[in-house]
């Protein structure tokens, strides 16, 4: 009787430290602030401006070799907002996009190709010996090639790269 009476008392300790582990705050990455200084928020359109305003302007569609998918570029004109984009959490529930972890982006925006504006690493360019990134969705089974993440750049400030 009294082994049943320990078993009982473990087992209640137990489930109260399993509570309490769960309940403590996750501690999360900072959110990524757009230029007012508010979080990125899923589902909202933004636009993606250079950080060198002299190195170019807007984020566009691009297209490379005359038929779909279109890529992903930046125009050489500056003062243009380019098309908005849409940011995903990987997360299903969160809301706000944050440093270092998994994200969506689609353009906001319609095209001739039927097909996702969402972006996606591409092949790699035989001159810079960069990845592309080109529209359309992951159709691998591990469906990994749609998903980013910002981090802020090391250049300080509120600059993030993608």
């Amino acid at each position: 009787m009294k082994s049943m009476r320990l078993i009982g008392i473990l087992s209640c300790i137990m489930l109260v430290m399993a509570i309490s582990a769960v309940a403590q705050p996750l501690s999360s990455p900072a959110p990524v602030l757009d230029s007012a200084g508010r979080p990125l928020q899923r589902g909202v359109e933004y636009y993606i401006n250079p950080a060198i305003t002299d190195s170019g302007g807007r984020f566009t569609l691009i297209n490379r070799n005359g038929s779909c998918p279109f890529y992903v570029g930046q125009e050489n004109v500056s003062g243009l907002e380019g098309l908005p984009v849409i940011f995903t959490p990987f997360v299903e529930g969160e809301r706000v996009i944050r440093e270092n972890r998994d994200f969506r982006v689609a353009f906001s925006a319609a095209t001739i190709c039927v097909q996702s504006n969402a972006w996606k690493l591409g092949e790699k360019d035989p001159e810079s010996n960069r990845r592309l990134i080109v529209t359309g969705e992951d159709q691998s089974s591990r469906r990994t090639a749609n998903y980013f993440r910002i981090e802020k750049a090391s250049v300080g400030g509120d600059i993030y790269q993608i």
